[in-house]
């Protein structure tokens, strides 16, 4: 009997050697981990706080010579040296938002359909070729849209919209100028067309998340597809939707040679939407190789910085939404 407690007693300090040895090459290894996480997301940060100080220190002598004064003006003179953010900036947020209220309408219907209406053999196809859009370079619709869409829109469209829609009141002035077929709409169009394959998988996806039993639900009770849509599919995924949405307009936020090609590149401020205009993105993509000057330069790399600042904005408010719709889903 000794013999054999003594055996026991062995193995079990052995085991239990064993087992704290483990433990304790666990909590190494997980030490580890954590520390290398941790480092690759500090290094997402710090390069992010290196391109925003390197532009802000880039475009510190726009700001230190112009003031307030340069994003409140709409001059743009590279001989005389003066120079405002205004016509940039809007131009920017009307195309990207324009692209938006267009291309999300349309996703939408295109994520509904693949997942609720489309027979199996049809989904493959259409996904293909979402995916295919999402894949051709930036160029390749800007050249498209200069020389395939810009004369269309000036032979057929502009004309319509003037004639239709410019005698509208209060919104009227929206619609009205000459046909040139490059503009603000147009640039809205191209992009639209640009970010729909984004929104369009994103929403796919996660509609494709629904548990089916709920859908199923919904159709015994009577539901129509637009009921179960409307009354099961997006509340069980508007947190993601909005994301995806969000993710689309950063991706039309930031878009430079389609937009090049087709908005006309005017530093004018007019409100009428067939009227050409710049963006930020195009402005310094246009000038950066011809500015001769140091203010001019700095001008230049200003802008940048601003479209990092509303970029970040506009995401920040993006996640605001998603933490409030997520605390609301936790509060039902």
């Amino acid at each position: 009997m000794t013999d054999n407690s003594q055996v026991l007693a062995t193995v079990i300090a052995k085991n239990r050697s064993d087992s704290e040895a483990r433990a304790a090459r666990d909590h190494r290894h997980d030490v580890w981990f954590r520390r290398t996480v941790r480092a690759a997301a500090m290094i997402v940060l710090g390069l992010l706080a290196c391109i925003a100080g390197s532009t802000l220190w880039g475009g510190a002598q726009a700001f230190h010579t112009f003031g307030l004064d340069f994003f409140t003006s709409t001059d743009w003179d590279a001989v005389g040296e003066r120079f405002g953010a205004v016509v940039p900036i809007y131009g920017t947020l009307v195309t990207s938002f324009l692209a938006l209220l267009i291309a999300v309408p349309v996703s939408f219907g295109i994520a509904i359909f693949l997942t609720e209406v489309a027979p199996p053999w049809m989904r493959m196809p259409i996904a293909s070729a979402i995916e295919l859009l999402a894949g051709i370079p930036s160029i390749i619709y800007g050249m498209w849209g200069l020389f395939v869409f810009a004369p269309f829109m000036a032979e057929h469209l502009t004309p319509w919209i003037n004639d239709n829609l410019g005698a509208i009141p209060v919104i009227g002035a929206l619609f009205q100028g000459p046909p040139l077929g490059i503009g603000t709409l147009t640039a809205a169009i191209v992009l639209a067309i640009m970010i729909i394959p984004f929104i369009t998988s994103v929403m796919n996806e996660v509609f494709r998340t629904v548990p089916t039993q709920l859908k199923e639900s919904a159709y015994a009770l009577g539901g129509t597809t637009w009921e179960v849509v409307w009354d099961i599919v997006l509340p069980y995924t508007r947190s993601a939707v909005v994301g995806g949405v969000f993710l689309g307009l950063g991706r039309a936020l930031g878009e430079t040679m389609a937009v090049t090609f087709v908005l006309g590149n005017a530093h004018q401020l007019s409100a009428s939407l067939l009227m050409p205009s710049s963006s930020i993105a195009s402005v310094i993509a246009n000038e950066f190789s011809e500015a001769y000057t140091d203010l001019h330069r700095s001008s230049l790399i200003a802008l940048g910085f601003l479209l990092f600042v509303v970029t970040f904005i506009v995401l920040a408010i993006a996640r605001i939404m998603l933490m409030r719709l997520s605390r609301n889903e936790g509060v039902k």
